[in-house]
């Protein structure tokens, strides 16, 4: 982003990734931007206030620690936010939206094993008595969830993950007291530490590789895209021959205003889907737009497909891999 750009829009559009891993980051942000360390902390606590920041912390690597899977349901509209409550009740929920369509009701679960993740699937089914789809990640083109907020250009598409590991005990407790968000004081690390009786040392130095091994996507503040102004998106979904899937998915996932791109299961035969391509806008017709285009120079709609905008949300926040459980 320009240097000549307001403070508070570099804060929230610059250190969604590359957050300084300092004792003292803020002061670090403060000496980039021209400001104070506690104007950055009150900046930092006045959007996490009004809901523009969720969190500072990490995105972590889908599949490589923990289980989840994209769930739908299909919901009488006199039900709606009765399911709904049902659903962000449950703590392996993050994420729950309504959307477009028949399938209408769209939430993530994220658990600390497949056992943890398919148990909390079976309680909300058992609860809801709906039809219910369970559609797991096969392959990521693109999973990032920054926003570039100053109309440039991508960040730069996400490496293949990396396959899936083991957290040590104290990983475990550092990765679940992040998932709160890092302390907004002027030495966060060190609160953690303490928090989790680790030295701050350590905790910088596991997050740092978290980073370099994969674990984490990134690790920076964490916008909320609704409260950005970015109120229109839409969920793009298209049945492609299985050969062609990877092909088509890595070159959508390049294109501009393309957030999210990844391949999962089809759930057969009420859902055939299989490429899935998130786009986010502050208008309708922008997001529509875009997506045609896209469309049209890959030949993606020559095959079924289906745009399912979002109506709602319910829910919005971190995953919880560390913190529901272990398998029995």
């Amino acid at each position: 982003m320009n240097d000549r750009a307001p403070a508070a829009l570099r804060l929230l559009n610059d250190y969604q990734r590359d957050f300084p891993l300092l004792p003292r980051p803020f002061a670090e942000i403060g000496r980039q931007l021209g400001l104070a360390e506690d104007a950055v902390l009150a900046a930092c606590r006045d959007g996490l206030a009004c809901g523009r920041i969720g969190r500072i912390g990490g995105i972590v690597a889908p599949r490589r620690i923990g289980a989840s899977t994209l769930a739908a349901m299909q919901v009488p509209v006199e039900r709606i936010e009765q399911i709904a409550a049902r659903i962000n009740a449950q703590p392996e929920v993050n994420h729950n939206y309504q959307r477009e369509g028949d399938w209408n009701l769209w939430f993530v679960v994220a658990a600390a094993s497949v056992q943890n993740r398919e148990r909390a699937l079976t309680e909300i089914g058992r609860d809801c008595a709906l039809p219910l789809l369970s559609l797991p990640l096969r392959e990521e083109y693109y999973i990032d969830l920054g926003f570039d907020l100053n109309g440039g250009a991508k960040y730069r598409v996400a490496a293949p993950g990396s396959p899936p590991c083991a957290l040590g005990d104290i990983e475990h407790r550092l990765m679940a007291a992040l998932e709160n968000g890092l302390p907004l004081v002027a030495q966060p690390f060190k609160a953690l530490g303490e928090h989790i009786d680790i030295s701050e040392h350590l905790a910088i130095e596991l997050i740092e590789n978290w980073l370099r091994n994969g674990t984490l996507k990134r690790f920076g503040i964490v916008v909320r895209h609704h409260e950005l102004g970015f109120t229109a998106n839409a969920m793009c979904v298209w049945d492609l021959p299985q050969d062609r899937v990877d092909d088509l998915g890595r070159r959508l996932a390049a294109l501009p205003g393309v957030t999210l791109c990844y391949q999962r299961e089809r759930a057969l035969p009420h859902w055939p889907y299989n490429l899935y391509g998130m786009i986010h806008g502050k208008q309708r017709a922008e997001v529509e737009a875009l997506r045609a285009r896209h469309a049209a120079e890959l030949g993606l709609d020559d095959h079924p497909h289906a745009v399912l905008f979002s109506v709602r949300r319910f829910k919005q926040c971190a995953a919880r891999y560390a913190r529901n459980g272990t398998d029995d």
